[in-house]
């Protein structure tokens, strides 16, 4: 079991990153897009097509608040909703030129921002940062897992 000290070291340190990434704001990224629509148009951009459904449990979102964020980046012509050809019932989400434009833009100010804070560590500092956030990520996902399939 990891020491109380630790745990509080790293809640620290995860709270500190949610303010200095933005997130605290009511838009993120330098767009006009709250952080659920801008890991909507991230996710969609890197993986493709999605349905509502897939993307809500991607971004473990409530049905009804995904449904509500993507009608908006519909109609704010972000994203498009096309049949499945094989299931005309299945609507997929995807991303429209604008879309594309805006994941562009979301890139390019999420890499400026890394880029700007890697710079000040060393190139083994910045490896160590790449593993221990992705060990970390990964371990935060098992436990809610685990956590879930408990319940």
């Amino acid at each position: 079991m990891a020491e109380l000290a630790l745990i509080d070291d790293i809640r620290a340190a995860s709270r500190l990153m949610v303010r200095e990434l933005g997130f605290m704001d009511a838009t993120v990224a330098a767009s006009d897009y709250p952080p659920s629509a801008v890991h909507t148009i991230l996710e969609i951009g890197i993986r493709g097509p999605l349905t509502s459904g897939e993307l809500g449990d991607f971004l473990r979102l409530e049905k009804s608040s995904v449904s509500r964020m993507v009608r908006k980046l519909i109609d704010c012509g972000e994203l498009r909703e096309t049949p499945d050809e094989l299931d005309a019932r299945i609507k997929l989400l995807s991303l429209t030129a604008k879309g594309r434009r805006t994941l562009e833009a979301l890139h390019a100010f999420g890499r400026q921002q890394v880029r700007g804070a890697l710079a000040a560590l060393t190139e083994a500092e910045q490896r160590k940062v790449r593993d221990g956030m992705m060990l970390y990520a990964r371990a935060l996902r098992e436990s809610r897992v685990e956590d879930e399939a408990a319940a």
